[in-house]
């Protein structure tokens, strides 16, 4: 699982947890982290929805959830 609290940690520009066999769904307070450029959830057991608040991190460079369970459509608030 991926704590909510990550969320807090509002100057990081890097979050690296692929390969990690993370489950659950992305907190939605991961939208928050107006710094981060670099996302990587890849290679888990993810699950749900991309939460449409990750499409509010204005800084994203590169964003990585490929091999994961993960439903729905692609939030339209990515890449604007």
């Amino acid at each position: 699982t991926i704590s909510s609290v990550l969320g807090n940690l509002m100057q990081l520009t890097k979050l690296y947890l692929g390969n990690n066999t993370l489950s659950g769904r992305i907190p939605s307070e991961l939208g928050r982290l107006d710094e981060m450029a670099n996302l990587r959830l890849d290679y888990n057991q993810l699950s749900h929805t991309i939460p449409n608040e990750i499409g509010y991190l204005i800084h994203l460079q590169s964003l990585y959830l490929h091999n994961n369970t993960l439903s729905g459509t692609i939030p339209s608030e990515l890449g604007k």
